[in-house]
């Protein structure tokens, strides 16, 4: 005969997952009022925490938004980004070659110019 588990207890790790379920347990509570068994905790109050948990969840959803837009504007710029960076490097080139002799010009445009000398790596 099998046995009786004690019965885990999972506890969402995604924050939407997680506010979820608090708003439910937030209710719950709410409704049984004075004799909801949360009111026996010590450490935490569903009366201080409990009215945090709509504005959280409304963050969470504008949060989310956001990043979805974010992904929308990434893609957008990821479309442009490789004819730019093209432009940059053949515009380095041309005027690397038209100020050969003074390639601190290149500063004018915006571009880093470093003339030190590069150190060889030492072997270990």
């Amino acid at each position: 005969m099998a046995g009786r588990t004690s019965g885990r207890v999972i506890i969402p790790k995604n924050p939407g997952e997680l506010l979820k379920l608090a708003g439910k347990i937030y209710d719950k509570h709410l409704a049984d009022g004075a004799a909801s068994p949360l009111n026996a905790m010590q450490d935490f109050s569903w009366a201080v925490d409990g009215p945090k948990v709509a504005p959280c969840m409304q963050n969470n959803v504008e949060a989310e938004a956001a990043t979805k837009l974010a992904e929308q504007l990434y893609r957008q710029r990821d479309i442009d980004l490789p004819a730019i960076k093209a432009i940059v490097q053949n515009s380095a080139s041309v005027l690397k070659g038209i100020y050969a002799k003074n390639p601190k010009v290149l500063g004018d445009y915006g571009f880093v110019v470093d003339d030190t000398k590069k150190v060889p790596k030492q072997k270990p």
